[in-house]
């Protein structure tokens, strides 16, 4: 391929592969970051899959060696929220319509979860029928970290998790291999990378009308079997310290522990967003109670809008992604300094009525 023709190549590719709907998201410099033009096309290329009686089953996948998706366009809703501007609330209500349409879509779904998955690339994957890791996945839900809390339906998915593991991934955004994405209920087979060009070949040959379970001992086929990872081995420590429903109360449960992995929990708590962790905990405890995937996304986008206008938010990725120095200032800068009438906004329930799903799915 030249680079005049790679210059032209769209930022969403769609396209029929023998029995396949092929959605590749084409944005290898960026790790594939979603913009809402690519939530767009999805949803487009999903229509024409989902009326083509050819197409078997959709495969999501990324381009170039770094992974699947690093997220949503960041730095496209940090610009327009310092600017009073209104993309967060176009771009998370498109989004998250889709998130919902993905987990009920009625033909096999499949994603190839290779590399780097975070964020909107879990919201485009972990909500599919056929969730594959690899020995390269590495999946994270990192925005407390920018002022904001695991949205695309994460808090549902979070809090589906075994015990606490869900909330703890939640509050730290640290990072899951394959294995341990199995164990905490985001995907459901490891298939080793050196194989998905085999398995992606098997799919494409997948007859029309094949069913979920058909595709599924598909994929098992080329499956290692691994069903927990290095988490699965803390869980009794991190249900003990994450069980609680103030993270003043998680504070010090880790503080009372002060064992390696307990203060090295702490250190990384310490580097988030106190409001960010505050509104996050809620948001979890709330999708516990929460009958489907739609509620938490409602519940979500409510908080969302709010995050966008607040300056922890821009100061998160700032301090991340515009100015890189890692050292954002928050306000408040303490978890005890986080007061009710701070946190009260984000369930106020603004924007209820944007987000309609539809019904027919």
């Amino acid at each position: 391929m030249t680079a005049s023709m790679a210059v032209t190549e769209p930022d969403l590719i769609a396209r029929r592969e023998g029995g396949a709907g092929i959605i590749r998201l084409n944005r290898p410099k960026a790790i594939n970051a979603v913009t809402l033009e690519m939530f767009r096309d999805i949803e487009k290329a999903l229509d024409a899959f989902e009326a083509d009686p050819a197409v078997s089953l959709i495969l999501l996948e990324g381009a170039g060696e770094r992974g699947l998706c690093a997220g949503g366009d960041i730095r496209a809703l940090y610009e327009s929220s310092k600017a009073g501007g209104d993309l967060g609330r176009i771009l998370w209500r498109e989004e998250y319509i889709l998130n919902a349409r993905i987990a009920k879509f009625p033909k096999p779904y499949v994603s190839f979860m290779d590399g780097i998955v975070m964020g909107g690339g879990v919201g485009l994957s972990a909500h599919s029928s056929h969730r594959v890791v690899t020995d390269r996945t590495r999946l994270a839900m990192p925005e407390v970290g920018l002022g904001f809390f695991p949205d695309v339906g994460g808090t549902f998915l979070l809090a589906r998790a075994p015990g606490e593991i869900g909330t703890y991934f939640g509050l730290t955004g640290q990072t899951m291999n394959g294995p341990d994405a199995i164990y905490a209920r985001f995907a459901d087979a490891v298939v080793p990378s050196a194989r998905l060009p085999d398995l992606r070949e098997a799919l494409t040959r997948v007859a029309p009308g094949a069913s979920f379970g058909e595709v599924r001992t598909l994929i098992d086929g080329f499956a290692t079997g691994e069903t927990s990872g290095p988490v699965a081995a803390q869980r009794q420590q991190i249900d003990r310290w994450f069980a609680h429903d103030r993270m003043e109360d998680i504070v010090a449960s880790l503080q009372r522990d002060g064992s390696e992995l307990a203060l090295a929990t702490l250190k990384t708590l310490a580097e988030k967003s106190p409001r960010g962790m505050v509104v996050t905990l809620k948001l979890l405890r709330l999708a516990r109670q929460a009958s489907s995937l739609e509620q938490c996304l409602v519940q979500e986008y409510r908080a969302a809008l709010e995050v966008f206008a607040s300056d922890d938010f821009r100061e998160g990725v700032r301090a991340a992604v515009i100015d890189k120095d890692r050292n954002p200032k928050w306000a408040p800068p303490r978890i005890e300094d986080v007061t009710e009438a701070m946190v009260a906004p984000y369930f106020a329930g603004i924007g209820s009525d944007e987000l309609v799903f539809n019904q027919d799915e």
